[in-house]
């Protein structure tokens, strides 16, 4: 389809149902149509409109239960969410991808040379490059495009724009090279393998597999090499509650030693068993052990290597509840999350600034209103930024309403559990 024939067609409501296998509500569905538009109109001034153009999205992921489980190998649910980064793509005839970010400057990359460089380390273009090198690595098709893009995912939210960014270029290359056939697990590696060794930035497979498959899905890292991989099927627009995330606006300047001391500790539990990382550790013979630990390791470490070993049976928890439709239960679980991050694993605000407590306030606020009917806890890695919170929707407005009085207006974000994963969406 022509890009002026693609604009016609949504403005005449003719691909609404299209946009709402991925959007979910015509409400939503109206809300993105002048965002498309928009990126649409953008490709036709940098690119013309003389060649059929594909529209693609690859959605931002929540953590819903496992905070900071997956870097000691162990179990993790997240989920898509509404917000997306989209694109609006046609064929090269060559090996040169153009991509033009709202916002940003035009990406010129040439994947007829696909070897890494470090000097390129943190650049998009890195990216692009890495996720082509990936697929083919994988054995799949890869060529050149145009696209346009253009991401409502919130940079430093936690909801992982940049796994967005790199399931759609994968995606892209998916449709348009492959026929669709690339598995939604390959394009998260892919993804992943972008971030690691083009990018330059260590990372688990939690955002990039969650942005591909879509809706719920919980992953099991004991085997880092072949992670346990599993869709989660429950229909959350029928649940009844509204996904909150609530931007505090801390500080996140000088966080990097919190959170690499989640990790060091945990494994400094796991070292002085013999061990590597706690997955490898039995909870009993930790829990027996505890007395020689404690002259071995700092009580924090101990604390939160308990965190760890509660938060995988919690992951469990949820995954079940889900699976039964049993909401309350799954509520249970989220909430459980929330207060051993908070007493156990000890990030929801810096030991180096501890008057500055912006997480805790908004745990505090949501306690008070949503004990007893809704879940709230820490989002993400912690000590500053964000918290997620499940609201019952005759509540919505009320707790709404408060977060932004307290936080500023637009703290809090109302969000949905996405039901697809990296999609096409129109061509």
């Amino acid at each position: 389809m022509k890009p002026n024939e693609l604009i016609n067609k949504i403005e005449s409501g003719e691909l609404d149902e299209n946009l709402k296998k991925i959007y979910v509500s015509d409400s939503a569905v109206e809300a993105q149509k002048p965002r498309y538009i928009r990126t649409i109109n953008e490709f036709i001034k940098l690119f013309g409109d003389d060649r059929d153009v594909f529209v693609l999205s690859a959605p931002g992921r929540t953590e819903v239960c496992g905070n900071h489980t997956d870097h000691n190998n162990g179990k993790v649910l997240a989920a898509s969410i509404n917000l997306d980064a989209i694109a609006i793509a046609a064929k090269r005839d060559d090996m040169k991808i153009n991509e033009k970010s709202e916002g940003h400057g035009l990406n010129e990359v040439d994947i007829s040379a696909l070897s890494p460089n470090e000097a390129e380390f943190g650049r998009s273009s890195s990216m692009i490059k890495g996720v082509a090198a990936g697929l083919k690595e994988y054995g799949y098709n890869i060529g050149g495009f145009d696209a346009c893009t253009t991401s409502d995912v919130m940079g430093g939210s936690g909801l992982s724009s940049s796994a967005a960014f790199e399931v759609l270029i994968a995606t892209v290359i998916n449709h348009l090279y492959n026929d669709g056939k690339i598995d939604a697990v390959t394009i998260a590696k892919a993804a992943q393998f972008s971030e690691n060794v083009y990018f330059g930035k260590p990372s688990g497979l939690l955002d990039q597999m969650a942005s591909s498959v879509g809706t719920f899905v919980t992953i099991d890292f004991k085997d880092t090499a072949n992670p346990v991989i599993k869709k989660v099927n429950f229909d959350f627009a029928k649940s009844g509650y509204s996904l909150c995330i609530v931007d505090t606006h801390g500080n996140h300047s000088d966080l990097t030693d919190d959170y690499a001391a989640v990790r060091g500790e945990m494994e400094a539990v796991a070292k002085a068993m013999g061990k590597n990382v706690l997955r490898e550790v039995e909870y009993d013979d930790f829990f027996a052990s505890l007395d020689t630990l404690k002259d071995k390791v700092n009580d924090r470490a101990l604390l939160r290597a308990f965190h760890f070993f509660g938060e995988n049976e919690r992951v469990d928890k949820a995954v079940s509840s889900l699976e039964n439709n049993d909401f309350d239960s799954f509520k249970e679980a989220i909430t459980e999350s929330g207060y051993s991050s908070f007493l156990y694993n000890q990030n929801v605000y810096s030991p180096k600034n501890p008057t500055e407590q912006k997480l805790s306030l908004a745990l505090c606020i949501s306690e008070k209103l949503l004990k007893g009917k809704g879940a709230w806890r820490v989002h993400g890695g912690g000590f500053a930024g964000t918290i997620q919170a499940f609201v019952p929707n005759d509540m919505l407005d009320t707790y709404k309403d408060t977060i932004n009085r307290v936080f500023g207006e637009g703290s809090c974000h109302v969000l949905i559990i996405r039901p697809v994963g990296g999609a096409k969406v129109i061509d």
